[in-house]
């Protein structure tokens, strides 16, 4: 069962992070743009990542469409990445492409999770806000093939609130996503207590956190946006059961971008330094059992 694989590596490494492979051309490195395309640039680059920190981060996170949007190429190199990440021993999530129908849902879990991928991967994260119909498709890969789906509920971003924090009856329009996902999830929990189903939250929102996972102790929460300036390593604390388990900490520019902060130390150095620190913070706020 993969969200009891990544419960497993998590408490392997001691270590709740994930690294985030969703960079922008601006992150890479100069020296590994020299006489390469853009694409084969970036897809070189997240491999020696992934290679390097293989000891540290028990799990990835790959965008989609940062590679989708280099061409065809760039789709080539997601191929390599997420079959580089496996090799390498990480759980491997994908972020799904822009579902915006269900027959475009339908289609999406099929060439993801299906036999002929071009995608392999463990789990794979999709919005909410379409409804249901736009997530269910991806659920018979869950119960048939082991596969997990994690469905954003409340984002990190600054203006979030705007529209995800609203009084929908009463309960706030996050939470009420969250209810929804919480249907699919009972009869696929595993053996650490978590369900193949799980959501997305905002590592920035301390309160919701805190709500999500009293709320929802099946669930397993991945958090988004810890890069981002109003987000700590307390905030995330709260997505964590007693026991340090059930919630992972994404981070992307945060580690793969470091080199910009780090003066003169060798790229995957500075990778290194910014993902040991971030086990650091996370782990003096919680303690994995």
């Amino acid at each position: 069962m993969a969200v009891d694989m990544l419960q497993e590596k998590i408490r392997k490494k001691k270590n709740p992070s994930v690294l985030e492979l969703n960079l922008a051309p601006s992150d890479l490195p100069p020296d590994d743009s020299a006489g390469r395309t853009l694409a084969a640039a970036y897809g070189g680059y997240c491999e020696r990542l992934l290679l390097s920190l293989k000891s540290v981060f028990p799990a990835v996170r790959v965008g989609f469409a940062s590679f989708a949007l280099l061409g065809p190429e760039g789709l080539e190199q997601l191929t390599q990445v997420l079959q580089a990440a496996s090799n390498a021993g990480y759980y491997v999530l994908l972020d799904a492409p822009e579902i915006w129908s269900p027959d475009a849902a339908e289609n999406a879990a099929e060439r993801i999770l299906g036999e002929r991928t071009l995608f392999p991967c463990d789990g794979v994260l999709v919005g909410s806000y379409l409804g249901s119909d736009c997530y269910r498709p991806f659920l018979p890969y869950c119960r048939e093939k082991k596969k997990d789906l994690f469905v954003t509920v409340r984002t990190a971003n600054k203006s979030a609130p705007e529209i995800q924090d609203l009084l929908a009856g009463s309960r706030l329009v996050h939470t009420a996503a969250a209810d929804h996902v919480n249907r699919y999830a009972g009869d696929l929990v595993g053996k650490w207590g978590y369900s193949r189903i799980g959501i997305a939250a905002g590592a920035s929102a301390s309160e919701s956190l805190r709500n999500l996972r009293k709320k929802y102790p099946k669930l397993f929460l991945l958090l988004d946006g810890y890069d981002y300036p109003n987000s700590n390593a307390k905030n995330c604390s709260f997505a964590f059961d007693q026991f340090g388990h059930g919630a992972a900490v994404c981070s992307g520019k945060g580690i793969a971008a470091a080199w910009k902060r780090a003066g003169n130390v060798d790229v995957l150095t500075a990778a290194m330094e910014a993902a040991e620190r971030m086990k650091r913070n996370l782990t003096r706020y919680t303690t994995i059992l």
